[in-house]
């Protein structure tokens, strides 16, 4: 009784911020980012339930997508279903041999879950009526890759109260290291091992293969708001010491494209500059790469990789995909989302946006990043799949 009086109450919360932001969701349903999962999401449109399944993933973005292929590929005989929050998400789930769909808001689930058997919930999605509800009607809840940084766990632990009634709805807890076990227990969580971070075991490839320019070449990759200009200016300064170097700049978000490739131009008047939807070349100085799912391509063939969302509090990006092509790799200190990932990289260099340029001089005399670690994901599939 106490659990459903609880249950009533969070929803009736999340139904006033629901209507207070109602005038936003619909304005912010407009823009082009948007304009899929939002009215998806919060609407119901073009987003029905489930149809009957065996294991339900839900996963949020780009990354966690990615991180289950080698789960789902050797869940032979299941029907797999996931559900994500961002486009992005949708996109990379969308190539898998999956039902996919947007994870409604809240207050919704209570009329889109029906009957789950498995519910899988990746890293730190931790929403409470889907575990609530997925585990009241009947399915097992599972939290694989989960994750609590440093930087969070205050946060958490003042509302400890909170996480014990929503972990307790969990059967099990595959957890990324001994740190987030000790999190997770602190937390009032049961049921909690450490099996590693599943991104480990991930195949990471080209899927196409562009000829490599003369000279050394640099890819600032996943870069957000606020980064650009610091590496730019750096890649200037780098420059006067070696003139044949080319930089080529991969925004993490595709609307920003437009806006950064003005700030190039003004950052850098001096340097020639390709889009490289319209040339398809890399002869300038500068390209910027306004296309999607092209990183990895030019990992292939770069020599150093500048790791953005580290430079602002975003908490960095996957370090696995640069190593794997032997990029050496540049990030700033604000890696806190991927902590655990960067201890299974070799000769990283971590520093401001003001010492990019004496990194990349440093670079010359470093080997090449190796990925030195592995993870068993038997343990994950046997309780996957057990009866």
């Amino acid at each position: 009784m106490r659990n459903v009086a609880f249950d009533l109450f969070y929803t009736l919360v999340a139904t006033v911020f629901y209507v207070v932001a109602f005038p936003l969701l619909i304005l912010f349903s407009f823009k082009k980012k948007y304009h899929a999962s939002i009215p998806a999401r919060f609407f119901g449109i073009k987003n029905p339930p489930f149809q009957p399944h065996d294991i339900w993933f839900h996963v949020c973005s780009l990354g966690e997508a990615k991180a289950i292929a080698p789960i789902v590929e050797r869940l032979k005989g299941k029907r797999v279903a996931i559900s994500v929050i961002t486009h992005t998400g949708y996109e990379a789930a969308s190539k898998y041999a999956a039902q996919v769909r947007y994870l409604p808001y809240e207050i919704w689930l209570w009329f889109w879950i029906e009957r789950p058997k498995t519910v899988v919930i990746l890293e730190a999605e931790f929403w409470y009526l889907l575990f609530r509800l997925a585990r009241t009607r009947g399915g097992r809840v599972v939290a694989l890759n989960a994750r609590i940084s440093d930087r969070s766990f205050p946060k958490y632990y003042r509302m400890r109260w909170f996480y014990r009634i929503l972990l307790a709805q969990c059967d099990r807890i595959f957890c990324q290291s001994t740190d987030d076990l000790v999190r997770f227990i602190a937390l009032g969580a049961r049921n909690v091992e450490v099996v590693g971070n599943i991104k480990l075991a991930q195949k990471i490839e080209a899927t196409a293969q562009y000829s490599k320019p003369q000279g050394t070449i640099i890819v600032a990759a996943s870069t957000h708001e606020g980064e650009e200009e610091g590496i730019l200016r750096g890649f200037i300064a780098y420059r006067e010491y070696n003139p044949s170097a080319k930089l080529l700049v991969v925004p993490r978000h595709p609307e920003r494209f437009a806006k950064v490739g003005e700030l190039i131009l003004k950052t850098a008047p001096a340097m020639s500059m390709d889009r490289w939807s319209e040339s398809q070349t890399l002869e300038a100085d500068i390209i910027l790469i306004d296309a999607m799912g092209e990183l990895n391509n030019f990992y292939a063939i770069s020599d150093v990789a500048i790791l953005g969302g580290a430079y602002e509090p975003i908490g960095g990006h996957n370090p696995l995909e640069p190593a794997r092509f032997g990029c050496k790799i540049i990030s700033g200190e604000q890696i806190f989302l991927q902590r655990e990932l960067f201890k299974y990289i070799s000769h990283v260099q971590f520093t401001s946006l003001e010492g990019i340029a004496e990194a990349l001089k440093h670079a010359e005399t470093l080997p090449p990043s190796q990925i030195n670690g592995s993870v068993d994901l038997q343990k994950v599939l046997d309780y996957l799949t057990e009866k």
